[in-house]
């Protein structure tokens, strides 16, 4: 079977950028090993979508049609060190409506696949897995498990951290194990949160809490592997006292309403994103420590970027032209570098147990709270990817 583009990987980027090409001409395969699936209840994978996120979904038709009651905008955010630092953001104070959307994972994604769904261009193999890539010339041949056999002219791996088409290429992966879980779960509040986020830079991880439609919010607790695995192994009580205490019960009396679950962390740099006829996006060309709440954002503009690059080709182009990924590449590289390394360099500034680190940490978040031009600049950057 041909193709002009195979996505392996059918998460929230691959799934965008299929979207994005449903005007082309272009002949389009999925491959995944499963359909989404409808949850139960509330998803305990929440995400902090950017402005800019929002308005790529709303290019593609899927933003506008997302339950609004599932989406919670915040406007402030108040971010506090372990020694006193303290830095605040405003959405109305730097002129913009909102600095994020908080909203459910599942909730873009079923969207984002009903649209896919519709598409004329595409084709849908799933569930199924990849077993082989072979590149040579202008063809890449990926074979699936059942012996079905797609020809490709470019391949796209949207196959997360562990990217099973990044480990076919020659492209080489650096990581830094951070030794930390993601613990998350949403409760019902007893005190409204005003649509603000709080984050907590402690000697416990750094601890975010997000607002959520009504009286909820979503936890999302960074802590060393050693305290994770407590926390997973508490009863929903315990579990829900010692978020509540290490909050300063800032929203009242909490109510777990989904079980927490873990993600281990780490950082990812790649020395390239692209190769002959392949190109990463998402977490396959990116992993970033999640107290930046970005992570989903760079996906987004990496389906956003590799899109128009193909769209804006001529019907008789090459979508697996070498310059057009290189092109792609190189608009991709400032953003990522940039978003991944700060991150990094704050979580290492906040883990160092040492009193010059806690005094230059705390005194970085007072004097830039205390400049506003930086404050305001920061907070451009965080929503629209650039100051």
């Amino acid at each position: 079977m041909n193709f002009d583009v195979v996505v392996v990987g059918g998460g929230l980027a691959g799934a965008a950028l299929t979207v994005a090409l449903r005007a082309s001409s272009l002949r389009v395969a999925v491959v995944d090993a499963g359909l989404p699936t409808p949850s139960q209840g509330w998803d305990s994978r929440i995400y902090a979508y950017s402005p800019a996120s929002a308005d790529f979904l709303g290019t593609l038709g899927v933003w506008q049609h997302l339950d609004a009651d599932r989406l919670c905008p915040v406007h402030s955010m108040d971010v506090r060190g372990d020694d006193g630092g303290r830095l605040r953001f405003d959405a109305a104070g730097c002129g913009l409506r909102e600095l994020a959307w908080i909203g459910e994972s599942s909730l873009v994604h079923r969207e984002l696949w009903e649209s896919l769904k519709r598409q004329h261009n595409v084709t849908v193999f799933a569930p199924a897995r990849p077993t082989a890539l072979t590149v040579s010339g202008n063809d890449a041949a990926l074979e699936l498990e059942d012996g079905r056999l797609l020809h490709t002219r470019l391949l796209v791996g949207a196959d997360g951290r562990d990217s099973w088409v990044r480990s076919q290429t020659a492209i080489k992966a650096s990581s830094v194990n951070y030794e930390e879980t993601a613990v998350v779960a949403n409760f019902s509040c007893e005190r409204p949160h005003r649509n603000e986020a709080l984050q907590w830079f402690t000697d416990e991880g750094v601890v975010a809490w997000l607002p959520l439609p009504g009286r909820m919010m979503s936890l999302v607790w960074s802590a060393p592997a050693a305290l994770a695995e407590t926390l997973m192994a508490m009863t929903p009580e315990q579990f829900t006292r010692r978020v509540q205490e290490r909050g300063g019960a800032a929203w009242g009396r909490l109510s777990v309403v989904t079980p927490p679950a873990a993600f281990p962390l780490r950082f990812m740099r790649l020395d390239r994103v692209v190769a002959s006829r392949v190109a990463l996006i998402g977490d396959a060309a990116h992993a970033i420590h999640p107290l930046s709440g970005h992570g989903i954002n760079l996906g987004f503009q990496d389906a956003r970027v590799l899109s128009q690059r193909l769209l804006s080709a001529p019907a008789w182009a090459d979508p697996g032209d070498e310059r057009l990924l290189r092109s792609y590449a190189r608009e991709r590289a400032e953003e990522p570098f940039l978003v991944q390394y700060v991150t990094h360099g704050i979580n290492r500034l906040f883990a160092a147990r040492n009193p010059l680190a806690a005094f230059v940490r705390n005194l970085g978040l007072n004097l830039t709270d205390r400049l506003p031009v930086v404050r305001s600049a920061l907070t451009r950057y965080a929503v629209h990817g650039k100051f």
